[in-house]
This record gives structure tokens, sequence and C-alpha cells, in this order.
């Protein structure tokens, strides 16, 4: 069995917003508006981590901002700026029938179809559309997957392999 990650991250800390110390927050998360479910988030300070309340919520173009806790000065919070937040995997968001959280991915060994081995997953691309499955090849070459169902026959995170269908022309590099 793989040694799941205990935390996941949600989103990193960008900059300070306003002088009331609410920060500016990238989501990693491929829905934002998840954070509207979030009560509490960890603050990864490279030492530790710090839970932080949430009291406030807003959502602004591609950016989350928020407001914890006891934070109520732009001093309180202007040394979180790159930081990361993460959740515990309780408090991450329930997952849907074939979805798999990116961290609990990377690092799984990729085999064909056909029996032969492709590679390692070291990335998963977040386009928009679907995902895309980055896969490290023994010989250093990068093959793009997109995680679609014609492609991505199943994932075994137990077994620690994806099985996948490569599709005519994607490893005509």
């Amino acid at each position: 069995m793989l040694n799941m990650e205990e935390t996941l991250r949600v989103g990193v800390i960008t900059s300070t917003h306003g002088v009331h110390g609410e920060v500016k927050v990238f989501p990693t998360t491929d829905d934002p508006k998840r954070f509207k479910k979030l009560k509490e988030v960890l603050l990864d300070t490279g030492k530790g981590q710090i839970p932080l309340e949430i009291v406030q919520i807003k959502f602004f173009k591609n950016m989350v901002i928020l407001k914890f806790k006891g934070h109520d000065r732009i001093e309180d919070v202007e040394m979180y700026r790159g930081r990361d937040l993460l959740v515990t995997r309780d408090h991450a968001v329930e997952l849907g029938p074939d979805e798999n959280f990116i961290v609990d991915l990377i690092g799984l060994s990729v085999v064909t179809d056909e029996g032969e081995s492709l590679g390692t997953l070291t990335d998963v691309l977040l386009t928009g559309a679907n995902d895309v499955y980055e896969v490290t090849m023994e010989d250093g070459k990068k093959v793009l997957l997109p995680a679609i169902k014609q492609c991505i026959l199943n994932v075994d995170l137990e077994a620690g392999k994806v099985l996948v269908h490569v599709l005519d022309g994607l490893l005509d590099l």
C-alpha cells in the first residue's frame, strides 16, 4: 500500500489583500468554490503546520480572498506570503467515481493495455477541458495523455499503477 499524503494542498497565499489581515490565495484545487465549504486550513510554515480558522471568503477573478480568525491586521499575515494552504485528507472534498487527488497520482507507473511499461506519471496538467497526464518515459521523453475514459482505463492506487490505452498518434514523437 502506498503511503498516502496526510495533507492535500488547496492553495498558495500569493499576497496580502487590504490592511485588515485578508490574504489572496491562488487555488490549486480544480474547483475554487470548494473553499466555501472549508472552515479551517493548515498553513505550511516550512517548519510545521498552523491551523487557521476561516471567517470570510470572497472570490475575485481567479483568486480566493480569505480572512482568518484572529488575524485582523496586514502585519498578522505578511509573513504567510508564498506559503501553502493545506487540508487534512478527512477535510478534503468527497471525490466522485473515477476522481483522484493529484498528489496520489504522481509517481504511479503507467502501463499500456498491451502490457508495455510506458513510464512514470510525473504531472497532471489542468487544462480546463480535461486533465492531461504527463508521463515521463525511461528515455526521459515526455508523453501527454488526455485523462479521458478512452485513454485512461484504470487507476489502481493500491498497486501503484495506471492502465492506459495509447490513442493513435500520441507516441509519434
